[in-house]
Parts: C-alpha cells; structure tokens; sequence
C-alpha cells in the first residue's frame, strides 16, 4: 500500500502541474473579459486533450517495457528500451501534429466553433501545436523515471513545466500585452522545460537512455506497438467522447460552452490523482508481474480502489465547498455559473465509478490485456456516451447533457473492476501450473 500511494501521490503532483499550465491559461485569459476567447480556449482544449492521451498512451508503453526489464533485472536492455521508444514518441507526435495541423479548419467547426472564436482557437492552436512532441518525450521520460522508482524525479519533471508556466503566463498576457498569444507561447515555453528536466533526470542522473541504434528500432518498435497502441486506442476513447459533449454543448450556447470549458480545466486538476494512480499502478504491477509475484498484483489493485474510492469522496465534498470563489473566479456569467455549480454538486460524484475504470485499464495494459482497456473505454465513449447525452440534452438542456456522460460510464466502470480480477486470476492459475 505505501508504494502506490507515494508513487500515486508524487505523480499526482507531477500531473497537477500539467493540468495547472492549461488551467493558469485559462484563469488568466478569462481575467482579460471576453467569453469568446474562453470558449476558443475550450475549442482547443478538446483538441489538446486527443494529443495528451496519445502521450499518456506511449508513455504507458514504454513505462511497461522498460519496468519489465528492470523487474527481470536486465538494465541494458531497458535502456535500449528507453532509447527507442523516445524516437519512436518524437516521429509519432510529430506526425499527429502536423495531421492535425493541416485538418484544422474542418476539426475546430466539427466541434462547433463559429466566427470569431472559430478563428480565435484556430490561431492559438497553430502556435502550439509544435511544441507537442516536447510533451511527448516529457511524458516519456516521466514514465521511465517511475519506472525505476524515482518518483521523485518524475514529479518535478511536470512539476517544473508548471511552475515555468505559473511564471510566464502573466508575463506574457498581461505584461507584455500578449493577450491569448501570450498564453500559447506560455504553453510552449512549459512544455520545453518539461522535456529539459525529464532528460537531465532520466539520461545524467540514472544513464538509463542507451545511445540509439537503427537496428534496435524495427523490434523495439514492435514490442512498444504491442502494448502502445491498444493504449492509445483506449486513451483516445476519452478526447473523442469528450469533443462529442463540446459539440452537443455547443448548440446550447456559448455559455455552456465557456462553462464546459471550465470544467474541462477543473476536473483533471481536481482529480489528477486518480489519473497519476492509475499512471503510477502500471510500473508497480509490471515489476511484481516480471517476478510472478501475482498475489502482490492483486493487492495492488484492491488498495489503489480503495485509494480511488477515498479519494474522489475528498475532492467532491471540496468541490462543493468552493463552487462560489470557481465561478467567481472565472468570471463566470450566470448560465455559464449555473452549469459549473451542477458539474460540482453533482455530475463530478460519477468519478467514483470511473476512477474503477482507471485503475481496471491500467491492469488490463500492464498484464497483457490491452485489448480488453481498448474494449471499455470505447464502449464507455459510444454506448455509454452518445446515447446518454443525446437523451439528456432532449429532456435537461446543458445540463442533461453533462450528466449523460458522467451517468454512462458507471456500468462501464463496474464491469471493468470485475473484468480485472478475472483477469488476475486467470493469471494466477496459469502461474501455479
């Protein structure tokens, strides 16, 4: 329990720090008076969100291989590992990127920007886009770092991004005049500093990044795929559902767009630490995996639920208690209010479920199972989103559209707890044989 709680808590902290550069941008623009420069924040949010998942995803891969390798004590070969698997995260976001770059004008109006917001987001993503192979191979780092235990290290590699941010972002909107450009320029300066730290960490402090080698790449890159790409399958589930509820939003205004945008830089900052528990669970039952220590894996996830569970009842009765100074805060107007006051009374309680959900994917990615974390977060994203917020939107506006997605992912959630331990016990019979 000790170790998934100080893994769990430093990188909660280090995940914090990557939702605080989004949320201090946020904070500070909304402080310039103009709902629509919120909401083209918002437009892009979704975005962002797709291309964070697809880092969290890799890192996920390369956290799994290298913690393996390290479990089984051979270190050359994690560091082989850690080499390859940082090209192969430059090359894939870099390509992501420039894709998304190119398809811009049709993503940002599919998820229902218009006019001068439309143009707004368009002009803050162009300028940010090229810093997200930095948060990639800062991901990356990150995960190696906990790989090998140091968490303390990997907190300070997102925590350092922060606190970059934290310094430039009222420098460069507001004391240079910079305004939203200020705020991505901000964003690609944090993220820079993310990737300088995590390298000083991860290459000088521990030597655990070999020199890359092209022949290494083809094998290492298939082993990576392997684990790699069924978690950005399942990573991904999340951004697309989550830009089908801007949409749905959209047609009810740009208050309720504005205020979703607030709650999509709240809530990953309020619960960072279910996302950074069920980071920090995958090198925890990688190593006891590799030593075939799977009573010790099943452990690891009963006491990270019931960390979950503790958790998410914490922040919730917080939220409550400080839905006036968010909506003061955030300048927000009286629908936009109206909306953030219901996501924190009620609609943020449905993380009990999800955080199950977490914790469930993180097993399926690190035993094997990747296909079966792909399967549930689809699941959650299609039949546990679209016809829920479709139903919700028709009978509670706004509001029944942010509840029908936190609603449908509760079975999903269930069922992914109960899926997990079948999945360690099957594990477990395999071992005894």
């Amino acid at each position: 329990m000790r170790h998934v709680v100080v893994m769990s808590a430093t990188g909660a902290v280090g995940l914090m720090a990557i939702f605080v550069v989004d949320f201090l941008n946020l904070f500070y623009i909304s402080l310039l008076g103009r709902q629509e420069l919120t909401a083209a924040v918002g437009y892009a949010s979704a975005l962002f969100f797709f291309l964070t998942s697809i880092g969290i995803g890799l890192s996920i891969g390369i956290a799994a291989l290298v913690s393996r390798a390290l479990g089984g004590r051979d270190r050359e070969r994690a560091r082989r590992l850690s080499a390859s698997g940082l090209i192969l995260v430059t090359i894939f976001m870099t390509a992501v990127s420039a894709a998304i770059a190119l398809a811009l004008p049709v993503l940002v109006t599919w998820l229902g920007a218009e006019g001068a917001t439309r143009i707004i987001a368009e002009r803050f993503l162009l300028m940010t886009l090229p810093s997200t192979p930095f948060l990639g191979i800062g991901m990356a780092l990150s995960s190696i770092l906990r790989a090998v235990g140091d968490a303390r290290r990997a907190m300070w590699v997102t925590l350092g991004g922060g606190i970059a941010a934290a310094i430039l972002d009222p420098i460069l909107i507001f004391g240079l005049g910079l305004g939203i450009d200020g705020a991505a320029i901000a964003t690609v300066l944090a993220r820079i500093a993310f990737a300088a730290i995590g390298a000083y960490g991860a290459v000088h402090v521990h030597h655990l990044v070999a020199k890359p080698r092209r022949s290494d790449l083809p094998a290492d890159a298939l082993a990576l795929s392997a684990i790699a790409l069924p978690a950005i399958l399942t990573n991904i589930a999340t951004p697309i559902a989550n830009g089908y509820v801007t949409s749905a939003l959209s047609a009810h205004g740009e208050p309720a767009v504005a205020a979703w945008t607030v709650i999509g830089r709240l809530s990953p900052l309020a619960f960072a630490g279910i996302f950074a528990l069920s980071a920090a669970i995958g090198p925890i039952i990688g190593q006891n995996l590799g030593a075939r220590h799977i009573d010790r894996v099943r452990a690891v996830i009963t006491n990270s639920l019931f960390l979950t569970f503790a958790y998410v009842l914490a922040v919730w009765a917080v939220l409550i208690a400080s839905e006036n100074a968010i909506i003061g805060y955030f300048a927000a107007s009286d629908e936009a209010g109206q909306l953030i006051r219901f996501y924190c009374e009620i609609v943020s309680g449905t993380f009990l479920f999800m955080g199950g959900l977490f914790v469930a994917n993180a097993a399926f990615n690190t035993l094997g199972s990747a296909l079966l974390a792909t399967a549930f977060n689809w699941g959650r994203a299609t039949l546990g989103t679209i016809p829920f917020v479709m139903i919700g939107g028709h009978m509670a506006g706004a509001k029944g559209v942010m509840l029908g997605q936190g609603v449908g992912g509760i079975v999903f959630g269930i069922a992914a707890v109960a899926t997990a331990y079948w999945v360690i016990a099957r594990l477990d019979r395999s071992t005894a044989r």
